[in-house]
């Protein structure tokens, strides 16, 4: 799959992304025409601040392939919503990120892409009583195109001359609008630059608190919960038992003055609990929180969930459970017992810290005045650890990154044997689906299209030990699709895979094991210089990437000009990322390291973690490259250690070959050759055990040697 930048997510409800700022893949939702919906009374809350001048700019508008079924008649419903009872206001925001701010979501959570008609998997909408503009990245402008209808206005986040979302709804509202959110879908961090911004015209934030305004649209049609039951993960694969990891994890809080900490994101709290889940296609998590306190862990999930394994698994390590929707009234408990909780803001929704915000000003608020000696705002504000009072007894916001974020990404030696073993088993199940595509194309010219190849290669997957799911949906564009950098085949309208086209495929694997995610671009017949110029430049990167030595705690933003440098030779460059953080049997992309053009995430890479690489270039409307990948950051001997930091590198772990027909090897380099044979020589070495007959043979002839050419 493409790179993720990784940022703590519903960063792009707020702000345009860069260039190079891409946010992962997910599914499709149903449209509807929206009816008028019941009177309600709805919950505010107004939050006031100053902020900073806005920013006029040039939208721009889509090209329209393709109109919406239903779009005018849910917009008309959402604006009538304005006006009830006890809600007035003038705009509403719907982002694309469920109560966790997951980049995965489950369907009842797909409130964007039923609203808008647009199902990518990262974009913003915003309706004002007039207007209706959808902000996504680079990887989805050509799908945004095809799929909004003409009431809505594309907005291509990072493009010169784009405003913001908050810059927009400054320039479009008159002074003293009001604008909605639903608290639980915006983090906090995300909630307060946006109250900030729009204060520059005297507008102010409303949180709905009293359902969410698209749901009164979807009405019975919105898709249940979901209600599948969790799962222990293995000792085996996890590598570290439950309490090891809660102990560790109260030593932190300690020596951040803490004594409480809510986990929201739902592969920290998988991790921890060594839990799977099957709520979000693909993602093998479950809707849950956790809140760990020095010395009780308790985790709010549904019960139905709970089997009696789990049970048992819980109760050993000393995890109580409660009903999901009693999360809030726990956090307001703890402000009431004075505690001091760590609250990871970039990723805890907005609802969640205010509830304990709003607590601890009750709780002083019926305190004798003699006794408060700092106002609520100095107590809420980020402290350093070592200005913090453990004993003392009043409630304080500790607001600081999830140590379980960091600790999550560094790989245990069992989770690193699963993921290698998992990639051997995928690779093996990609030689079957190669040897099976170029028969059938190449030998039998039948006609195939990318959805009956895409079930194909599932339908391999399926077969290998181990297999629960695809990691994503998979991508597989042939020709100008593959220029649609998160295309999605449909049955109705794809293409087919053929010998005239390059061909992308992207995809992944879920194992008890591991987690895979590979992505190989094939011609079938003959590809033209162009292609093959454009294919050698993207290897030359992904090479150079391959090969970097670097020190320890480097920011993955050091290295992506490593992936780019050959395709910036002739004035070419892509639209995402270079390389994401991926998980040991969890999500695909995972932070929070990365390898990106952005420099705001300064996580440095350390051993143990696990990143693609994974650089591309497509060319509109003609076709897309890309080669992905998966690697993981270890230990490098040098001859000298300067200053005396120790080096790392990358240890492949995908194993898969990479057409040779492709490539222009005048332009590479003998190093750049050499390294494609050694690479082929361990895929050949590693995977022809695992495949017989055919397969074996295929792989035989796509691991060969291309001859070395001299400089001289």
């Amino acid at each position: 799959m493409e790179a993720v930048i990784w940022k703590r997510p519903c960063v792009l409800a707020l702000r345009s992304c860069g260039p190079f700022a891409t946010c992962g893949s997910r599914g499709t939702c149903g449209v509807r025409n929206g009816g008028r919906a019941p009177q309600r009374t709805f919950i505010l809350r107004v939050i006031n601040s100053a902020g900073s001048g806005a920013v006029v700019a040039r939208p721009s508008s889509a090209r329209k392939y393709k109109r919406s079924e239903g779009v005018d008649g849910k917009l008309a419903a959402l604006r009538q919503l304005f006006h009830k009872p006890g809600l007035q206001m003038d705009a509403y925001i719907i982002p694309s990120q469920d109560p966790h701010q997951s980049e995965f979501i489950a369907e009842c959570f797909m409130r964007r892409a039923f609203i808008s008609g647009f199902t990518g998997s990262a974009g913003t909408a915003v309706v004002t009583k007039d207007k209706a503009s959808l902000w996504t990245d680079g990887r989805y402008f050509l799908q945004a195109e095809n799929q909004l209808s003409p009431d809505w206005m594309l907005m291509r986040a990072g493009t010169p001359g784009v405003p913001t979302i908050s810059e927009w709804l400054t320039d479009v509202l008159s002074p003293g609008s009001k604008v909605g959110i639903d608290p639980f879908l915006f983090s906090s961090d995300a909630a307060e630059e946006l109250k900030h911004t729009l204060s520059t015209k005297d507008h102010k934030l409303i949180y709905v608190y009293d359902g969410n305004l698209v749901d009164e649209i979807w009405k019975e049609d919105r898709p249940k919960p979901p209600t599948a039951p969790v799962r222990v993960h293995d000792i085996k694969y996890a590598g570290v038992d439950v309490s090891s990891k809660i102990s560790s994890l109260r030593q932190n809080l300690v020596e951040a003055g803490a004594t409480s900490i809510v986990i929201s994101m739902l592969d920290e709290v998988a991790w921890l609990l060594n839990l799977r889940g099957n709520d979000v296609a693909h993602s093998p998590v479950a809707y849950a929180y956790l809140i760990v306190e020095l010395d009780s862990t308790t985790l709010f999930i549904d019960p139905l969930k709970i089997t009696p394994e789990v049970t048992v698994h819980l109760k050993n390590s000393n995890v109580t459970v409660k009903p999901y929707e009693s999360l809030l009234l726990e956090v307001e408990r703890l402000a009431n017992c004075g505690a001091k909780l760590w609250l990871d803001t970039s990723c805890t929704n907005v609802a969640i810290v205010d509830a304990f915000h709003s607590a601890c000003n009750k709780y002083f608020e019926n305190l004798p005045k003699r006794s408060k000696q700092k106002s609520i705002k100095e107590r809420n504000k980020l402290l350093d650890a070592k200005s913090i009072d453990i004993e003392m007894e009043e409630p304080l916001a500790i607001h600081k990154a999830s140590p379980v974020s960091i600790a999550k990404a560094i790989k245990n030696g069992a989770e690193l044997d699963g993921m290698r073993q998992a990639h051997l088993r995928d690779a093996a199940a990609l030689a079957e689906f190669w040897t099976w595509l170029e028969t059938k194309v190449v030998q039998d010219k039948m006609t195939l299209t990318e959805v009956e190849v895409a079930d194909k290669l599932l339908e391999f997957r399926s077969k290998q030990a181990g297999f629960l799911d695809t990691s994503f949906d998979t991508i597989s564009g042939s020709g100008a699709n593959g220029a649609i950098i998160h295309y999605r085949a449909e049955p109705d309208t794809c293409d087919i895979v053929d010998d005239k086209k390059l061909y992308l495929l992207d995809s992944g694997g879920q194992y008890v094991d591991g987690t895979t995610d590979v992505t190989r671009t094939v011609h079938l017949g003959e590809p033209s210089s162009r292609e093959k110029e454009c294919f050698t430049r993207v290897l030359q990167g992904h090479i150079a990437l391959d090969q970097a030595i670097f020190p320890e705690h480097t920011p993955g933003f050091v290295l992506d000009v490593l992936a780019r440098s050959s395709l910036w030779k002739i004035g070419l460059d892509y639209r995402h990322g270079t390389g994401h953080g991926v998980g040991a049997s969890l999500n695909v992309h995972e932070g929070p390291q990365g390898i990106s053009y952005r420099y705001e995430n300064m996580t440095g890479l350390q051993g143990g973690m696990i990143v693609s690489n994974e650089p591309g270039y497509y060319e509109d409307r003609s076709f897309g490259i890309r080669i992905e990948n998966l690697v993981i950051v270890q230990d490098v001997e040098t001859p000298n250690r300067f200053g005396g930091n120790s080096y790392l590198g990358f240890e492949k772990l995908t194993f898969v070959p990479i057409q040779s027909k492709l490539l222009d090897l005048s332009l590479m380099s003998p190093a750049e050759i050499e390294w494609l044979n050694n690479y082929h020589s361990e895929v050949w070495e590693k995977v022809s055990p695992l495949v017989q007959g055919d397969v074996n043979e295929w792989l035989w002839k796509n691991t060969r040697p291309v001859p070395v050419h001299s400089t001289a």
